[in-house]
């Protein structure tokens, strides 16, 4: 595929794609037994880069916020997100390639037994700052207070540190991270789907980002992504639909 030199400038102005992966989210990416970024979100960028005939750089974060960051401040030029209307000004987003559940946990003597007991004054959730699910329950929440950790992977130890009443996060997250502990539940019912996505700086035009998309709805209907997920063994989650 012979690409136009300003398409091509617009995803790689340094050269090489810089592809930058969020370790906070396991669903989307992890490290090896060297410590090298591996998962769905590295192969999608592998993929990309190939298709745009450059190298591919990966420029590696811990936090969804700190993805945020290297993207508005074009320090890489593509990420994946959760797509949310407050990102949006400095983001370009793509159609979702994968849909993904926030979950409530708690400890197993709580009262909270449903997603509407959480709402409630005097009660405290913990939330990684700047996650989606941070954002989303900024919104929604009106009288239980958010409670901000650095992380999504800090969630779970700030949530017991704490003694907070309710922690928020990936299903998988945060089953995860109480895996080996008692005392914990999952409420039953998902407070949120995330829809995972593909985006760029806004700056980088629409063409950019109708390329981008385009990109994303092959890799779904070409079963690329169904494939990866097998591939890194990530279960619980869907991929969103493809466009008709």
């Amino acid at each position: 595929m012979t690409l136009d030199p300003t398409l091509l400038a617009a995803f790689a102005p340094t050269g090489v794609l810089r592809a930058c992966i969020n370790l906070g989210n396991p669903i989307l990416a992890g490290t090896d037994a060297q410590s090298r970024p591996v998962g769905l979100s590295v192969d999608l960028a592998g993929a990309l880069a190939k298709r745009l005939g450059v190298g591919l750089e990966l420029v590696v974060v811990d936090a969804a916020g700190k993805s945020v960051e290297a993207i508005t401040n074009e320090q890489a030029d593509v990420g994946f997100f959760a797509i949310d209307p407050r990102r949006a000004a400095t983001i370009g987003f793509t159609s979702p390639y994968l849909l993904i559940e926030g979950f409530y946990l708690v400890r197993n003597a709580s009262p909270v037994t449903s997603n509407a007991d959480v709402d409630r004054a005097g009660t405290r959730v913990v939330v990684g700052k700047g996650s989606a699910y941070d954002l989303f329950l900024t919104r929604e929440l009106k009288h239980a207070e958010i409670v901000r950790a650095p992380t999504s992977p800090a969630v779970v130890r700030t949530f017991i540190e704490t003694g907070c009443e309710v922690a928020a996060g990936v299903k998988q997250q945060l089953a995860q991270d109480v895996a080996n502990l008692s005392g914990y539940r999952l409420l039953d019912e998902r407070f949120m789907v995330i829809r995972q996505a593909m985006g760029v700086p806004i700056t980088r035009g629409e063409a950019a980002l109708t390329f981008l998309t385009t990109f994303v709805e092959d890799m779904k209907r070409e079963g690329f992504v169904e494939d990866a997920m097998q591939r890194h063994g990530i279960t619980g989650v869907s991929v969103a639909p493809a466009r008709a």
